[in-house]
């Protein structure tokens, strides 16, 4: 037992470095209880890691670095988008627009525009591939990048789009430690979201590319929080054109802006601004992109989210089975237009009747109009969760944490050949999230968010 007192940190970087080479390298998606056994395993490391006294800052960067390096080499195991990533980017090099043409299109024609063409169409699968690409533009120039270094090896594609990734979330990590000394909190809080198993593994692992658009995220905030308002609204508009979800949070700076004014006048008139900003460098980024069907093609494309797709929903699944009760079938295109009308209410209700003058109290609103969306969507992937996470770690809440522990559950679905859901599993998840959530409202005494 003193042994392992003496020498707890170095064991427990030891098998971190193990349990992530055999999680890389050794494990397939349908291994639902290998992946259980490692993921559990990972965060019990990471916690210690982080809460431990003798571990200093300097040592914990070291290990963001090094658990992401361990990827390197490896082909994504739990996701198989990276292949429309890397099909997006050659198109592009090829001087296609990948806004405008289906992968599928040119498989069944037998034309074969890239290198690896039929290969990168089987690995992103049919569904995949007969859909219009939905990736905003400083995403295609990611995949373009890839292109360009690696435009005939579909590895050298993937250690391409890695390093971007890394070089992300190494931003995400410098503005992140900024911006929490700004806001007198504790500086440690960044690791909650770098030493993240859940981070590691779904964002440099799978190829997922969120850190790029939260790099540009915290940066916006970080010069937001210096009242360099300009540079924070060309950098949220970045933000958007790599996801769109940051477009949720416009309403949001409303009364950042009329509070931090001499009157509410000059606030109108900055925030005005500021969102002219935004939307004029989201329109020049599209515009090398924009023909007379781009915009049919990307709204159908990202419209589907809401008519179509269905996975790991909460309260989405609930307002399923009372269609099912009431009208006998599944009523998600109607349920999908109702969903997005209700997260837009609910924003308006904390952008007027919730206190968002400080930059902490803005993040906290930030989160929760994040999650109620989450929480009625109609598709909730795992790596969705990264958001939550990176906002939660600048406000008191830490239930996001807890959710990105319980979304290994939703992979129980791969385990099962073809793919299908087991709901006693998505109830699991969402328990433990409610619960933590609830927990913690009840704890602050907030139990009113737009309090």
């Amino acid at each position: 037992m003193s042994f392992f007192k003496k020498h707890k940190d170095i064991l427990l970087i030891s098998i971190s470095t193990i349990l992530y080479f055999v999680f890389a390298y050794f494990l397939e998606r349908t291994e639902f209880t290998k992946l259980l056994l490692l993921w559990f395993s990972l965060f019990g490391c990471s916690y210690f890691l982080i809460k431990s006294k003798t571990i200093n800052t300097t040592t914990l960067i070291g290990l963001v670095i090094l658990f992401r390096l361990i990827f390197l080499f490896a082909i994504p195991n739990l996701s198989q988008d990276f292949y429309r990533f890397i099909w997006d980017g050659r198109m592009i090099l090829e001087g296609f627009n990948p806004y405008l043409s289906l992968p599928e299109t040119f498989i069944q024609q037998g034309n074969s525009p890239i290198s690896d063409a039929n290969n990168l169409y089987s690995g992103m699968g049919e569904m995949n591939g007969s859909h219009y690409t939905n990736y905003p533009p400083i995403n295609q120039l990611c995949f373009l990048i890839a292109a360009l270094f690696a435009s005939k090896s579909i590895f050298g594609s993937v250690i391409v789009l890695r390093i971007l990734i890394i070089l992300a979330d190494v931003g995400i990590l410098y503005f992140g430690k900024k911006l929490l000394e700004k806001l007198n909190l504790p500086v440690k809080n960044i690791f909650w979201y770098a030493l993240n198993p859940f981070i590691i593994i779904e964002m440099t692992g799978n190829l997922h590319f969120e850190p790029v658009m939260l790099f540009f995220l915290i940066w916006s905030l970080y010069k937001l929080q210096q009242h360099k308002w300009i540079w924070a609204a060309i950098l949220l508009a970045c933000s958007v054109s790599v996801k769109l979800i940051p477009l949720l949070f416009l309403p949001l700076f409303l009364q950042w802006f009329v509070k931090n004014e001499q009157n509410w006048l000059a606030g109108i008139k900055k925030i005005s601004l500021f969102y002219l900003i935004i939307i004029s460098t989201i329109i020049i980024l599209f515009l090398p992109f924009y023909s007379s069907n781009f915009i049919a093609n990307y709204s159908n494309s990202v419209g589907l989210w809401f008519r179509n797709f269905e996975f790991n929903a909460s309260f989405y699944y609930i307002f399923r089975e009372i269609g099912y009760l009431f009208r006998g079938w599944n009523e998600i295109a109607i349920i999908g237009k109702i969903t997005p009308i209700l997260t837009i209410i609910f924003l308006m209700i904390i952008t007027f009747f919730r206190k968002n003058n400080s930059l902490k109290q803005l993040i906290t609103a930030f989160l929760f109009g994040l999650c109620f969306y989450y929480f009625t969507a109609t598709t909730i992937h795992p790596w969705y969760l990264a958001t939550p996470l990176i906002l939660s770690i600048f406000t008191k809440y830490r239930f996001p944490i807890f959710w990105t522990i319980a979304i290994v559950f939703s992979y129980q679905a791969y385990a099962n050949n073809p793919w299908k859901e087991n709901l006693a599993f998505v109830a699991l998840e969402y328990l433990i999230v409610f619960g933590v959530l609830i927990y913690e409202l009840r704890k602050t005494k907030n139990y009113k968010i737009v309090k």
